[in-house]
């Protein structure tokens, strides 16, 4: 015994030495790299001549600036002074009691610390005080990251020494604190703090000097953005940057009111799209070797992702760090639970251990709090900056886009582009550091299990290793799948899009039904791939939740067959650090799907960047000077497609001189509009020059209207002239129009003017570029939409009178305007045949002659025996003509109404007809939630799932006690069960648990994929059983966000919520019952500590829900602002007013930005309570633990209590309750549409008409009174007529009249408030819509083409064969063009058509109409944008193929219905003149005569 006591002895004291040893180690190398680091600071000192900065090179110290300053000089001071005082204490205690080596040691280290200190502190003090930028020395931030790792390593390295039972000196541990303390601070100051905000500055430099030479009025406004304060975060000190107190001011506001977009500060200027876009586009620039970087060759994934990582290397390092410690800080708590265990089960441990025991697990615990809630918070911050540079960078480029590049990248995809990869790109932010984490993770996790069982560690490794290659396939799978639904998904928006944006012409022609079911089928598809990825999901969750349990089973099997003996606190340290391993095991292979998913992303985001941009030398562009020539082609041969060997146009040579009036006509697809493209440069050149001298404006012949007031079109960015407006509104007619909107021209256009007519679109662009007074104006078509009387007005007082010293181009197809031409140019198939004055060319060619004369036998072909004196008569009489334009015109124009359906007239403010986009406020009811449990099955299955995650959380409980009660507490004590006894119980409590899991996991995605799809169905049927005011009223992007953005949530995002928050839920009753079991005294502070985690639960949500709602609702409007830019580049362009867009889409990102930013210090202001809250109590408990006698309770079950509280908080259940309120929100949308008015029954089954109703197609009238809601006034005022079966009846009248209005109320579009229509004998009320419309035809204003085929265009249904098709296309003259197509038939049809000219595009909705042979054929303007003899061509085969039909033509054009066998002329909602148009004539002071004076004398003159 003598013998092992001596060995014992010496092997203790080997011990000491070697812990004095590696003491001494470590203060030598400290202070060996202090005296090194100043030896470099002296050298770079030295070799740095000083430089004091001058006015012109200095910038002002911002108080920010001073403050972090401030901040780190202290930081080193503080340190120098530490260490001085440590040193004095050292001193003193050594010099009573004799040196020895660690102490002499110590006192050098501590020397150099004061001394280098004290250096570094001057040196940073001259180095910024001198330093024009004010920025911190990259040395000292290379020192301080240095110097934090190294002080890290130290505490870690004297705690194990401690628990090795070594006496450290009490000074070395007041040392390691505050050097941990003190250089946290400065990292803070010298890595994040100031080179962040300096490095705003530059950018911010030019508006600090424009806004020092304004007024001083700017300046009061401090720091307050658009008259709203910048964010408290830019101006927070260092506890409240901490403790996330800062949101204090919004949170409080947001429990005393609802928050709106208003009441959300300004973001930080280095936060701000403006800044953030700006910092990328340098680096994205700066990068690329060519000028011209943006050009798409330049462009790949590698570059954007440098750029990304530029953009953001400080935050990247910055997390890192919060990221290294929050891990070290987790893996604490399992280390020292078995030295705990051993101190509760020991009789002679001292108390101060124990109490050293709570103070490392609560600072492990506060440490891990700090560090996951600022690194939480820096990720989402970093997402918000990722989503701000590449929201701008699409939008940008989404501006530049050349014509070809459009058609190969539809809206639908770049709609999910900005709202799927550019969300998925920012998502990757809370992953970039899993890559290099989870291996660390697990390599920590190993380390902790070698350290307490042995070689069984590698059984651990093992089983890892195994359950990781089984996530791989499972990951695999699931990108697979994800990918295939992502391609569904496409589908069916790409669908649904169109759909909505053609909504009339599918209600008209009662296609909705059709396209509902292509759209369900479509869904079918994408179902069958959510149920692959929410299985796969579900078996990848089972994997990820049984991981623990099976990794300790096989750790625990393996111990009991190699012989380890196992003990209560090895087991309980082995329990946690598996549920710590839980996490890596899951997140490797889902960081890697992520990796692979966001690579895509970042691919589909680099071809978009790299399509072709619009060249800028296509047009040489010279500012207006002496020269006489205004535009000028030489040898122009030009094409939309550079790849395609057919030119659009060919051999162009023309010269324009300054002044001249050159109109631009010819037939169909001729290559008119794409002349007018080609000056504006967006053709491109294949040879040739093209020159223009001065500043253009474009009239587009499909007219491009902003979202927003009428008001705003008009001016277009440029400042108000209240003179120059009045005149231009006055010259556009658009007056009346004002006055009639409650508004006037503050009135606010619905998405692609829908609000709005046809003519009064045209004539606010007309009256947009007039305005803009450029020296070049080049007009599309721009009288085809409106009717004669205000085309003679618009011509005279635009054309003639404000541009009448204008260099002036003007495509059109109404002769009656090509008089005036200084110049005509006659165009046919893509080259300029003929060019010279009217008269020149009338009688020179055979084009031009061809146009005139077919105008003239329109007239010729008109029976005007018996009336020719009274026609003669109306032709030449001036005083008539007179009383039409002045006297008459003025009559009507007093009674003016605005056209057809959109006469959207408000009485009040709040009826704006579009509105914000309508928000819930308040909490989501309770209502809600069970609307979405009962959708499916009336909730049968919820009490289950229930049940299964109960069950699981017990048996995970019981095993965990059966465990610890079945083995000793130390290796005195004899086991209490045998080994096999004990993992066969463990193994089938563990396999219990697992299929709980299971079950659970299973039936929630059953429940969660049928009461989406359930949804999806019921929303979709209401939406498309909306009436068209709904479509009217509401932007097709708010629908589409509920289509895809909210369905997505609940197809996968809210059943994972529902279940995460039912598991946290049930998780932390089953720890709090583990815990208060042992310690009951724990409930005297958890009761109130869950009243105040309550109350700030409460305190909290109120403004974080309404933040969720915000930046849920200003989402929309940047995609709905890309997508409408998208379609008005080309007038964006050419009013040069691409930067004003961009400005807007910087403030609409900023709009999206500033609630999500603020959600998410909400989120971290709460977690941060709630953890520290959680910390304390889990003190507490460990404290009443330690003061449990010993032998009352078992060690063990102790242990059990301080492994559970390791995971004890309620920010689990606040944060998973957040989630689930943020993504229930999309249910509370989608039902806000489920419950929406809806038009009358499809089908009336008791009331159903035959199969050959209509057979004859007699429309009578009675009384008919409409009016487009309860609060506007009258439309139609009592109409009583009747149309004869088989006749073709002309309707005309001024706009506003009411005739297309009588048009859409023959197909129920708008039901009338009193009177009926009969339809050969049957009133159309009282039959379903689907019978109405299916049997009626109606070619609108607007035509229409789907993406797709030709064929699928012609015959959308596909009831009709090719021969039939065929011969329709030669009827309306397509068939020609299309058999010259590669693919006949099949040729394609890009998105609204936009490959065919607006011309082509009527003809194809003519030739649907001849297809469907209806008794009843309404043309709304159906022959507007073709020229005049196509026009009479089509009317021709319209008289030979209806002959038996009743057609009713809405025409602004007088030659359409001079045939017709009678006329009916509206005026105000009233029949004022109905009858033949022979005797109508016969009666010179008839309307209908005096309008048709008024055409002729127009097209005379």
């Amino acid at each position: 015994m003598d013998g092992f006591e001596e060995l014992k002895n010496d092997f203790n004291i080997w011990i000491f030495f070697l812990h004095s040893s590696t003491t001494i180690f470590l203060q030598e190398f400290s202070a060996y790299f202090h005296l090194i680091f100043l030896v470099v600071v002296f050298i770079s000192w030295a070799s740095k001549r000083p430089k004091m900065p001058t006015f012109e090179n200095s910038k002002p110290m911002l108080k920010d600036t001073y403050f972090y300053y401030s901040l780190a000089l202290r930081s080193c001071i503080g340190l120098s002074f530490c260490g001085l005082l440590l040193c004095v204490l050292n001193y003193l205690f050594e010099y009573s009691h004799g040196w020895s080596d660690l102490m002499i040691v110590a006192q050098l280290d501590l020397a150099s610390r004061i001394l280098t200190w004290f250096v570094i502190s001057i040196y940073f003090n001259s180095q910024f005080s001198q330093s024009s930028e004010h920025k911190f020395p990259i040395l000292l931030k290379i020192w301080c990251v240095f110097y934090f790792l190294m002080s890290c390593s130290y505490i870690v390295i004297h705690l194990g020494m401690y628990w090795k039972h070594s006496s450290l000196p009490f000074l070395l541990w007041v040392s390691d604190a505050v050097s941990i303390i003190v250089i946290l601070l400065f990292c803070y100051t010298g890595l994040l703090g100031k080179g962040r905000e300096e490095e705003n500055f530059n950018l911010l430099e030019p508006l600090l000097e424009t806004i020092t030479g304004q007024n001083n009025s700017h300046d009061e406004q401090g720091a307050s953005v658009g008259g709203e304060s910048i964010t408290p975060y830019a101006k927070a000190n260092l506890i409240n940057l901490f403790t996330f107190a800062w949101m204090g001011p919004l949170l409080t506001l947001g429990y005393k009111k609802t928050l709106n977009l208003e009441d959300v500060p300004q973001l930080a200027d280095c936060d701000s799209a403006n800044v953030v876009f700006s910092h990328f586009i340098n680096k994205f620039e700066d990068d690329d070797d060519d000028d011209d970087s943006c050009n798409g060759g330049q462009i790949n994934t590698l570059k954007l992702v440098k750029t990304l990582i530029l953009l953001m290397w400080k935050e990247i390092l910055w997390t890192a760090l919060l990221s290294i410690v929050y891990t070290l800080a987790s893996y604490i708590g399992p280390y020292f639970i078995e030295p705990f265990v051993q101190y509760l089960n020991s009789p002679h441990q001292l108390k101060y251990r124990g109490y050293m025991l709570v103070f490392i697990f609560f600072l492990s615990k506060l440490i891990n709090c700090l560090s996951k809630r600022h690194l939480f918070f820096q990720l989402r911050k970093m997402a918000i900056r990722v989503r701000a540079a590449l929201f701008s960078i699409i939008y940008r480029k989404g501006l530049r886009l050349s014509s070809q590049s459009k058609q190969s990248h539809t809206s639908g995809e770049n709609t999910n582009l900005m709202s799927v990869d550019v969300e998925r790109i920012g998502f990757f932010c809370w992953y970039l550091h899993d890559i290099w984490r989870v291996p660390i993770e697990i390599v920590l996790a190993l380390l902790i299990l070698y350290k307490r069982l042995g070689i069984a560690s590698l059984a651990a490794f093992v089983a890892t290793i195994v359950l990781m290659l089984a996530n791989v396939p499972l990951g695999k799978l699931l990108e697979k799948f994800q990918g295939k639904l992502m391609d569904s998904k496409d589908r069916r928006m790409k669908v649904t899009s169109e759909a909505l944006r053609n909504m009339r012409i599918l209600k008209l022609q009662g296609w909705e039904m059709k396209f509902l079911a292509k759209i369900i089928e479509l869904r079918d598809t994408e179902t069958r791939w959510l149920k692959k990825v929410l299985h796969t999901s579900a078996i990848s969750g089972f994997v990820y939740f049984s991981a623990p349990m099976f990794v300790s089973m096989i750790t625990f099997g393996f111990c009991i067959l190699i012989g380890i003996p196992l003990e209560s606190g090895k087991i309980l340290s082995a329990l946690a650090t598996f549920e710590i391993l839980q996490e890596p095991i899951y997140n490797l292979p889902d960081t890697i799907s992520m990796v692979v998913q966001t690579k895509v992303s970042l691919n589909r985001v680099v071809s978009f960047l790299c399509l072709d941009d619009l060249h800028s030398n296509i047009v040489q562009k010279l500012p207006r000077d002496g020269s006489e020539v205004a535009i000028e082609i030489v040898k122009g041969n030009f094409s939309w497609n550079l790849n395609s060997p057919s030119l659009v146009l060919k051999d162009v040579n023309f010269r324009v001189y300054h002044g001249m009036r050159v109109a631009i006509c010819g037939s169909v697809g001729s290559g008119k509009s794409s002349l007018l493209s080609c000056i504006l440069g967006e053709v491109s050149k294949v040879s040739g020059d093209i020159e223009l001298n001065g500043t253009k404006a474009y009239v587009a012949q499909s007219p491009w209207i902003q979202s927003g007031k009428i008001v705003d079109n008009i001016l277009f960015g440029k400042e108000m002239d209240k003179e120059r407006y009045e005149k231009i509104l006055e010259a556009c007619s658009l007056k009346k129009d004002l006055e009639v909107f409650a508004f006037g021209d503050q009135t606010i256009i619905g998405e692609r003017g829908i609000n709005l007519s046809g003519g009064q679109k045209q004539r606010i662009q007309i009256a947009r570029a007039l305005y803009h007074d450029a020296d070049i104006y080049l007009l599309d078509d721009p009288f085809s939409a409106v009717d004669a009387q205000t085309g003679t007005h618009l011509f005279k007082e635009c054309l003639l009178g404000i541009l009448g010293s204008k260099t002036l181009l003007y495509v059109t197809h109404q002769v009656e305007f090509l008089t005036s031409a200084d110049l005509i140019l006659v165009m046919r198939e893509g080259r300029i045949t003929q060019i010279g004055k009217y008269e020149e060319i009338l009688s020179s060619g055979t084009d031009f002659s061809e146009l005139v004369g077919a105008h003239e036998k329109a007239f010729s072909d008109f029976n005007f025996t018996g009336h020719g004196v009274a026609l003669d008569n109306l032709v030449n009489g001036e005083e008539d003509s007179n009383i039409l334009c002045r006297k008459k015109s003025i009559q009507n124009d007093k009674e003016i109404e605005p056209k057809n359906d959109k006469t959207e007239k408000i009485v009040r403010f709040e009826e704006q007809l579009v509105q914000e986009e309508k928000r819930e406020n308040g909490e989501v009811g309770f209502s809600v939630y069970w609307k979405y449990i009962t959708a499916t099955y009336k909730g049968a299955f919820v009490p289950l799932i229930l049940v299964a995650q109960i069950l699981f959380q017990l048996l995970l409980i019981v095993s965990s006690y059966w465990m610890v009660m079945g083995t000793p507490d130390s290796k005195d004590i004899k086991p209490h069960v045998k080994g096999s006894t004990l993992i066969f119980v463990f193994f089938t409590l563990t396999f219990g648990s697992s299929l709980c899991i299971l079950i659970r996991s299973m039936l929630v995605v059953t429940v969660g994929y049928k009461t989406a799809t359930m949804l999806f169905n019921k929303m979709h049927l209401c939406i498309f059983r909306a009436p068209l005011s709904f479509f009217d009223s509401t932007p097709s992007g708010r629908i589409l966000n509920r289509a895809s953005i909210d369905q997505s949530a609940l197809d996968i995002s809210i059943p994972h919520e529902i279940e995460a928050f039912l598991i946290s839920i049930i998780a932390f009753v089953g720890t709090t019952a583990v815990m208060s079991q042992l310690a009951w005294q724990m409930l005297i502070v958890f009761i109130p500590v869950t009243l105040t985690c309550i109350w700030y639960q409460k305190y909290y949500i109120r403004a974080a829900r309404e933040l969720s709602r915000l930046f849920g609702v200003c989402q929309a409007p940047i995609v709905q602002h890309f997508v409408e830019s998208s379609l008005g580049s080309t007038t964006i362009r050419c009013f040069n007013q691409e930067e004003r867009f961009m400005d807007t889409n910087l403030k609409l990102v900023d709009g999206y930005s500033r609630p999500k930013f603020h959600f998410s210090g909400a989120i971290e202001w709460l977690c941060f309570r709630m953890d520290m809250l959680a910390s304390i109590t889990y003190a507490i408990c460990l404290v009443f633990l330690i003061l449990v006698p010993k032998g009352v309770l078992s060690s063990g079950v102790m242990g059990l209590a301080v492994t559970y509280g390791l995971s004890f908080s309620m920010h689990a259940i606040v944060w998973d309750l957040n989630r689930l309120e943020t993504k229930i929100i999309s249910v509370e949308r989608i039902l806000q549409y489920i419950y929406i008015p809806s038009e009358p029954p499809l089908l009336v089954e008791d009331n159903r008409p035959s199969c050959e109703w209509p057979s004859q197609g007699k429309v009578d009238i009675i009384d008919l009174q409409i009016q487009y809601a309860p609060h506007l006034p009258l439309i139609l005022h009592g109409l009583t007529c009747t149309f004869p079966g088989g006749m073709k009846i002309g309707i005309v009248g001024r706009t506003g009249s009411g005739k297309s209005t009588l048009a859409l109320a023959i197909f129920r579009v708008i039901e009338p408030i009193v009177g009926q229509i009969w339809i050969d004998g049957i009133e159309i009320s009282k039959i379903g819509l689907h019978d109405l419309r299916s049997r009626l035809s109606i070619i609108p204003q607007d035509p229409t083409m789907f993406e797709g085929t030709v064929r699928s265009n012609l015959d959308p249904l596909e009831v009709y064969n090719d021969e039939q098709i065929w011969e329709a296309l030669d009827k309306v003259q397509l068939g020609d063009e299309v058999r010259k197509k590669e693919k006949k038939l099949y040729s394609a049809v890009t998105e609204n058509g936009e490959n065919w000219s607006m011309g082509q595009r009527q003809l194809v909705c003519l030739g649907r109409a001849l297809l469907k042979s209806s008794k009843l054929l309404v043309l709304d303007e159906a022959t507007a944008s073709v020229d005049t003899a196509t026009d009479y061509q089509i009317q021709q085969t319209l008289r030979q193929h209806f002959s038996g039909s009743t057609v009713i033509t809405i025409a602004h054009r007088i030659t359409s219905i001079l045939d017709n066998d009678k006329v009916l002329l509206l005026d105000n909602g009233l029949v004022l003149e109905y009858d033949s148009p022979a005797k109508l004539l016969e009666t010179k002071s008839s309307s209908f005569a005096k309008l048709f004076k008024e055409y002729t004398r127009r097209f005379n003159s």
